[in-house]
């Protein structure tokens, strides 16, 4: 745990500031999810603010204090002010995490912003056809999580081998700026439009200006988020993310 250093002249320590933003599509669990986390945010010394939606980014006197943003809010959209705000403070250092739709999934019609994240979803594959309900476990399939070479030393991921899980397999659109943690490889299963294995980002980080940025695929629901190692590493993630 990290606590807040105390003023030398014996003043009261000053809290570093967490906003959690969250909403959108409540499949992926925006409220269950994120207050798993905020305890931990508190005890590593933080002050959280919980937003239900996207419009305190207009607000510049509350986002020039705040050192780390958590976003799971999903296949919503934001305004261009909200959007400016929110860049804006990225860029003077506040750093900025989430999970899965909710951070890969969020504004689909704003490029700046997909620019800003690094990586889109773009798909999940299914199950096959003949095993399909109608319901979200349609698209759970297993799949292993391959940490990379350079998150094998990072300090999100040091220590934290190969892993597996039964869940939403993104394959994501991403650019060659994001450092890379984690990857998914797609198989190309008979019954799929492509015809080659496909490998995107897992998990990663990104610089944008002062701000980093991180980003979990991993994060579906509830008992995505709470398992290991993904909870490790989203913690991990926040705390290096935090100016």
């Amino acid at each position: 745990m990290t606590d807040p250093s105390p003023d030398p002249q014996g003043a009261p320590p000053v809290q570093r500031q967490a906003l959690v933003v969250r909403g959108g599509w409540d499949g992926h669990m925006p409220v269950e999810t994120t207050e798993l986390f905020i305890p931990f945010l508190r005890d590593n010394g933080f002050d959280v603010r919980v937003e239900e939606g996207t419009a305190v980014y207009a607000d510049a006197s509350v986002m020039d204090a705040v050192d780390l943003v958590v976003q799971v809010n999903t296949m919503s959209t934001i305004a261009k002010e909200e959007f400016d705000g929110l860049q804006r403070a990225v860029l003077a250092g506040t750093g900025m995490a989430g999970w899965h739709g909710g951070i890969a999934d969020s504004y689909r019609d704003n490029a700046d912003y997909l620019h800003m994240i690094g990586g889109q979803f773009a798909h999940h594959a299914g199950k096959h056809p003949d095993e399909r309900v109608g319901e979200q476990s349609d698209n759970y399939i297993p799949y292993t999580v391959h940490v990379t070479d350079l998150g094998r030393e990072h300090p999100i991921t040091q220590g934290i081998d190969d892993f597996d899980l039964v869940s939403e397999q993104y394959w994501v659109l991403s650019d060659e700026y994001d450092d890379v943690l984690a990857t998914t490889t797609q198989e190309a299963r008979a019954w799929d439009a492509w015809n080659r294995p496909v490998t995107s980002p897992a998990i990663w980080t990104r610089q944008w200006g002062k701000g980093r940025i991180f980003v979990s695929a991993p994060g579906h629901r509830i008992e995505i988020v709470e398992s290991q190692p993904v909870r490790t590493i989203i913690e991990r993630g926040m705390l290096w993310a935090a100016r």
